[in-house]
This record gives C-alpha cells, sequence and structure tokens, in this order.
C-alpha cells in the first residue's frame, strides 16, 4: 500500500517509540540543541578545515605558503564548539533524575566527551611556540619539530576524532534517551553522511596535506622535513629544494 504524504509525515513527527506524545522539560530540551550544534555541527567543521584546508584550492603553493585561512576558521569553530558544550553541561552539572541504562551510559560517555573537547582546547594552548626559517624566529618548537611539539601533534589529532566518533554514538543515545521525534535522528543521519562524503572526496582529491610543508613549504632545509609523516592519511611530497623564496599568503 502506497505511503500518503500524511503518513509519512506524521511517522517523522512521532517519538522513536512510537509513543503518542513528547515531552521534554525545557533544560533538557537546550542541553540537547546545544550538544547536538556544538559535537555535530560546529567542531566536525572545525575539524575538517584543518584536516584539508591547510592549503586551499586557489593558494599557489609552494609559492605562497602559511596560508592561516584554515587556522583562523579552525580556532573559531573549535572555541564556539566549545562554549557552547560547557552551557550544554551546565544545564545537567546538578540534575538528579532517575535514569534507563541507555541514559546512564549517555551520560558517562557524555562526560567523556565534554572533558576531551576541555583538554583539546587546553592542549591547544600548550602545543609550543612556532619559530621559523628568518633568523629572529630560527628556534621554536614547531619548526625544529622537538618532542613536545611531535606529541602534540600525536595527541591532539587523535583525540580530536576520538571524541568526534565518541560525540556521535553519544548523541544517538541521547536521542534514544529522550525518546525523540524521529525526523531528528533522520536529518542527523543525513548530516553525517554529507560530511563522511565531503571528507572522503577531499581525501581522494589529496586535499590532506601536512601542516609542516603547508606552513614552511616541502625544501629540504627545514628540518621538519627531515621526519617521517605523523599523522596517516596525510600527503607528505617529497622534500625538494625551492628555486625562488616562498611568500606569506597571511601576514596576520
Amino acid at each position: 500500500m502506497p505511503i500518503s504524504l500524511e503518513n509519512a509525515w506524521h511517522w517523522m513527527l512521532s517519538p522513536l517509540s512510537g509513543a503518542s506524545t513528547h515531552h521534554l522539560d525545557a533544560w533538557v530540551a537546550w542541553h540537547a540543541r546545544l550538544m547536538v550544534l556544538a559535537w555535530a555541527v560546529l567542531l566536525p567543521l572545525g575539524v575538517l578545515a584543518a584536516h584539508y584546508y591547510k592549503i586551499t584550492p586557489q593558494q599557489n603553493w609552494p609559492r605562497e605558503v602559511d596560508n592561516r585561512a584554515w587556522w583562523h576558521a579552525h580556532r573559531a569553530l573549535q572555541y564556539s564548539g566549545v562554549a557552547l558544550m560547557l552551557v550544554g553541561v551546565a544545564l545537567v552539572w546538578n540534575t538528579n533524575t532517575s535514569a534507563t541504562l541507555v541514559a546512564l551510559v549517555h551520560a558517562y560517555l557524555g562526560w567523556g566527551v565534554a572533558s576531551l573537547g576541555v583538554l583539546q582546547v587546553l592542549g591547544g594552548w600548550l602545543r609550543g611556540s612556532k619559530g621559523g626559517p628568518t633568523e629572529t624566529q630560527l628556534r621554536g618548537d614547531h619548526y625544529d619539530m622537538t618532542p613536545h611539539r611531535i606529541w602534540f601533534e600525536r595527541l591532539h589529532k587523535s583525540c580530536g576524532w576520538f571524541a568526534i566518533v565518541s560525540a556521535v554514538l553519544t548523541i544517538v543515545l541521547g536521542l534514544w534517551a529522550a525518546d525523540a521525534p524521529r525526523w531528528m535522528p533522520v536529518v542527523l543521519g543525513a548530516w553525517w553522511l554529507l560530511l563522511l562524503a565531503t571528507g572522503v572526496s577531499l581525501e581522494r582529491a589529496g586535499r590532506c596535506v601536512d601542516t609542516y610543508q603547508a606552513i614552511w613549504g616541502p625544501d629540504a632545509q627545514h628540518p621538519g622535513n627531515q621526519r617521517k609523516n605523523l599523522a596517516w592519511g596525510m600527503r607528505l611530497p617529497q622534500p625538494q629544494s625551492q628555486t625562488q623564496p616562498p611568500t606569506h599568503k597571511d601576514k596576520a
């Protein structure tokens, strides 16, 4: 029997359990909205910006290096996401409600994901100095790729991806615990598939470029170009001598 538009609309608006009504306290609803906006929208977009836009399509790399558009986007999106997350955490800070097993698992995972979000921001502040190839910038944790910077790269990137994946599971459990309307997981599922498809497309296009070379270029004189790649899937062009000195696309 064909499904009518009215029946499909009614099905989308119905709770996941099939109950006839759906009600949430205001603090629960706002907690959910803020967490979804933070962990399903802002923070994943910030990760995509950092992972695939260190070199933009219009940039004449390696003649133009250190384009910080990705950095500004990443920082703004991550700070905004973590700020919204903290407001969402404050809404459930001292709540004492009876909870199902799903709700308890959601809560424990949520606290873990929120902790990772805060630690990612703190880790970014402790990433070390930048340095550079000029006489006034020569020494720096990033330019020299010191052990401090190498550990930051490994932890920041791996914990960031782990937090995003964990957040997806946490949100799914939250929707189930709240008996959310069916349209919510449908829309979120479509959004996550779009993000995944975008990531796969950018990966296949070779847009995942090593941070070090995006900033200073592939010249073999730079100490960081002597090390092995630090991240899975990261494209690392072979060091080569540059016939012309690079220019900085963003002077900020």
